[in-house]
């Protein structure tokens, strides 16, 4: 049994996420710890809401109440949405906690110490109308790259170019819509990046090529993305990690107060990552449990050395993950008495796209979570997404799509063999798994079949090459199907009626192992298939042929509600004209 530590991109709390962000980290994350859990490994799987910063402040005011309120309220909201998809964390933290801001400090305090954070002198953005100096985000312009009038003073959303405030044309206030702005003087920390290059560049390497136990390299997007970042124009820069803001962790050098830095907090991007850190603490605290129960799974001198650490995040995510939270990892253990585990395995994907645009969450285009679930079940949309998941370029949803996977892999092949077995058993043999005959050539044939494909199945779950994965359990419920319509026990039973049992007594076992195969991907819909045959023997399978005999004959079953529905022309229709617009 393995140790296997998954975070998934905590998101941000300014309303509620649309499914490019579900897909884009915490879906795949939950499936891979789903089907970890199920082959019998330990598994801790943390996430949380990222509540610092502007997007926090200005959301709350967009919502007329106080930013403590405004992010209290949302994290419950993103915590049932959670629960609604069927995300199985063992902990759903708050980055605005007291573990993340004692954390958060004192990682500061250690980097200090190392003689990695500078105090630089720079020129910010003030408005006179706020009577504030403005962060990143609380500027609003035109792009200079592309001409999108609603670029930000961080980054561009519409060609994701990375931004200074004093890059925009026409810059104003996000807050006032001031344009009466002027270029003030301040002070801010900067976390001394370029000093641990090599070492950055030495570890991302190390990622380029499987390691010594046989775990794979990082996919390609992640390492370009980092080795662009250390490499393209002046190469990795310092970046400044403090703001001008009333909402965040307070500047402080582990418990003491840190001169010049009054009134100031920490950049959210220096917190939010420490947030898995701190959540696998806040977990701990809700158990009743001692520290020592979290650093076994964070500190390599206490326990974590043996875990396998994996991310699953976006690509605009990847930049932080691969160099800003592994500086502040590495630079914290300077004298090597603060061990902290660094990843293992960045999961990254692109984009997914909405029906020939973006998805956007500040524009509100797109089918966020809440809508999602208030048409389909989690296990329509679960399927979905992860079977187009955006792994090797950017994918698209349209409703067409939808429809079609929907009402062919979920309805006309799982959902039909599950039906069409139960309640042929049902007509003919009553509510039991029947007794008689032995399975023969065709029957020895799918089971090696079964053998081959399931292997298949359960090396790109290790993998994590979702699409694939979902292929290849596509593939094993359409094998029963095809054994199924060749065997045809509705025939068969009219001259050999025990020739006809050992068939059925085959496909009611088969109907077993699916929920056991289909449990990380369409959890809902594998318990209910469970429950309907009686049986609470999760079991992976390693011996195909005696996991298809689980279920003995007088075996007791239900015939279970219909799994999947198929989705009509006209509610296609109607979604489609219904989410064409942008949410207010």
């Amino acid at each position: 049994m393995a140790r296997i530590l998954i975070t998934s991109a905590i998101p941000y709390i300014n309303g509620i996420k649309h499914l490019g962000n579900l897909v884009g980290s915490q879906l795949p994350a939950d499936l891979t710890a789903r089907y970890l859990r199920a082959r019998g490994h330990e598994v801790m799987f943390i996430c949380a809401t990222d509540e610092h910063g502007t997007p926090a402040e200005l959301a709350a005011a967009k919502a007329g109440k106080p930013v403590e309120q405004y992010c209290a309220e949302m994290h419950e909201v993103q915590k049932e949405l959670g629960a609604g998809f069927r995300l199985s964390f063992d902990h759903f933290g708050r980055s605005s906690s007291l573990r993340n801001r004692a954390l958060t400090q004192h990682f500061a305090g250690r980097l200090a110490d190392a003689g990695l954070i500078a105090e630089v002198s720079e020129k910010q953005v003030y408005s006179h109308a706020d009577a504030r100096f403005l962060p990143d985000r609380y500027i609003e312009g035109t792009c200079p790259n592309c001409g999108y009038d609603k670029a930000r003073g961080d980054q561009c959303e519409n060609c994701t170019k990375q931004l200074d405030p004093t890059d925009l044309i026409n810059p104003r206030s996000a807050i006032s819509g001031s344009t009466d702005l002027e270029i003030r003087e301040t002070k801010h920390l900067y976390l001394r990046q370029s000093a641990l290059k090599g070492q950055l560049r030495d570890w991302i390497l190390s990622k380029t090529k499987p390691d010594a136990d046989g775990n794979p390299a990082w996919p390609v997007l992640t390492t370009s993305i980092a080795l662009k970042w250390l490499d393209d124009g002046e190469g990795l820069q310092d970046r400044g990690i403090t703001r001008d803001l009333y909402w965040g962790v307070p500047v402080k050098k582990g418990t003491e107060d840190w001169p010049g830095m009054e009134g100031k907090v920490f950049y959210v991007w220096f917190d939010a990552p420490i947030e898995y850190i701190a959540a696998t603490a806040e977990w701990a605290d809700a158990q009743g449990l001692p520290d020592a129960a979290w650093q076994r799974w964070w500190r390599t001198d206490k326990g974590a050395a043996d875990v396998r650490y994996i991310e699953f995040m976006g690509k605009d995510n990847v930049p932080f993950h691969t160099l800003s939270f592994p500086a502040t990892i590495l630079g914290a253990n300077h004298d090597g008495a603060e061990p902290w585990k660094l990843v293992d395995y960045i999961k990254s994907f692109n984009y997914l796209n909405y029906d020939g645009g973006q998805f956007s969450t500040s524009q509100g285009r797109g089918v966020f979570m809440d809508q999602a679930l208030s048409i389909l079940p989690a296990d329509y949309w679960r399927w979905w997404l992860l079977s187009h998941a955006p792994e090797s370029s950017d994918s698209e949803f349209t409703w067409e799509n939808f429809q079609a996977s929907v009402n062919k892999d979920l309805a006309d092949v799982l959902g039909n063999f599950v039906s069409r077995i139960t309640k042929f058993c049902r007509s003919k043999f009553g509510e039991v798994v029947p007794e008689g005959g032995a399975p023969g050539p065709r029957e020895a044939a799918l089971i090696d079949e079964l053998t081959t494909r399931i292997r298949a199945y359960e090396a790109n779950m290790e993998a994590m090459e979702v699409r694939k994965a979902a292929a290849e359990l596509r593939a094993i419920w359409v094998a029963g199907n095809e054994y199924l319509q060749s065997a045809a026990p509705w025939t068969v039973v009219k001259t050999d009626p025990e020739a006809a049992a050992a068939m059925v007594r085959l496909s009611l076992n088969l109907t077993r192992l699916y929920a056991v195969l289909s449990a990380p991907f369409i959890p809902d819909a594998a318990a209910s298939t469970m429950a309907a045959m009686g049986c609470d023997d999760w079991t992976w399978p390693t011996d195909i042929a005696a996991a298809l005999t689980l279920l003995p004959p007088g075996h007791a079953f239900t015939v279970p509600e219909v799994l999947f529905r198929k989705i009509t022309d006209e509610e296609r229709a109607d979604w489609q004209a219904r989410f064409s617009g942008v949410r207010t």
